[in-house]
């Protein structure tokens, strides 16, 4: 499932492409959502919103559409060709498209499309519930360190807590193991098992992680030793995190053993000098 800093950088990219432009056509997949194609399709798009893992694509008539990609839901950004759409070539289901004279965003797979107005986005059950957005740079850090050492979640164990939009919205698996890898805690602690020194780090590290992970597109390891190790022919996959996906292959602080666990249903990767049991 994409992350928040994933869902950030697509929106960047629907904005770009459809955001100001007169529409030519919006279609929808799913019957019930019919009747607002010609409803939009006269307006314009004043601004594409991520929130967490969702989308908000708002137009000037007040109506919002709500997408959440959840596992399989991916945005693809075309230029038309020869005036036309142009439909890239893949056996996924076309659920949402917005086209403008010269581009159009596409919607596939994802299951969760709404329409909305302002007062129902207000009240929307995944929306009005979450927590700060890391990733978004109006959060702020004290907002993030309220929710860590807040009394709420203090007993919620850190490897389910990561990823609940509760909590931190924008946080998903792989951003949960790097976050722990960077205050140094075991995945599984809770935040009353931690320091203060750790709940600080847990802090500014879910801010830090998930806005250079939106900033390089997906780079969480130290961007010092992530350069020096692509210089010396290591792949993306094995230098773009400290612990995600790297099981069996060294630290790059300590040079211990990465291991993998299951938690919360969910892999996850820790050392296990670094962050001790």
């Amino acid at each position: 499932m994409p992350e928040g800093p994933e869902i950030r950088r697509a929106a960047d990219k629907i904005a770009k492409a459809i955001v100001h432009q007169p529409l030519t056509d919006i279609f929808f997949a799913f019957d019930h959502l019919k009747g607002y194609e010609s409803l939009l399709q006269p307006q314009t798009i004043a601004a594409v919103e991520p929130y967490g893992k969702a989308l908000l694509i708002q137009f000037n008539g007040g109506l919002s559409i709500y997408t959440h990609n959840q596992l399989y839901g991916v945005w693809m950004v075309r230029r038309l060709q020869n005036d036309l759409p142009n439909y890239p070539e893949t056996k996924r289901q076309l659920r949402l498209a917005i086209h403008t004279a010269k581009s159009s965003a596409l919607l596939y797979s994802a299951s969760e499309i709404e329409v909305l107005w302002p007062e129902e986005v207000a009240a929307h059950p995944f929306l009005s519930k979450l927590g700060p957005d890391v990733v978004n740079p109006q959060t702020s850090e004290a907002e993030v360190l309220a929710q860590v050492k807040g009394d709420r979640f203090h007993r919620r164990r850190l490897a389910g807590l990561l990823l609940d939009q509760h909590f931190l919205a924008g946080l998903g698996n792989y951003l949960r193991s790097e976050v722990a890898f960077f205050a140094r805690v075991y995945p599984n602690w809770r935040p009353m098992d931690c320091s203060e020194a750790q709940l600080e780090a847990l802090g500014k590290g879910a801010i830090a992680l998930a806005r250079q992970s939106y900033q390089t597109g997906g780079i969480t390891n130290d961007l010092a030793i992530a350069a020096a190790l692509k210089a010396q022919g290591w792949t993306r996959r094995n230098y773009r995190h400290w612990v995600f996906g790297r099981a069996g292959q060294s630290c790059h602080v300590c040079g211990t053993t990465i291991e993998k666990v299951i938690l919360a249903g969910r892999r996850a990767y820790f050392c296990p000098c670094c962050q001790p049991v």
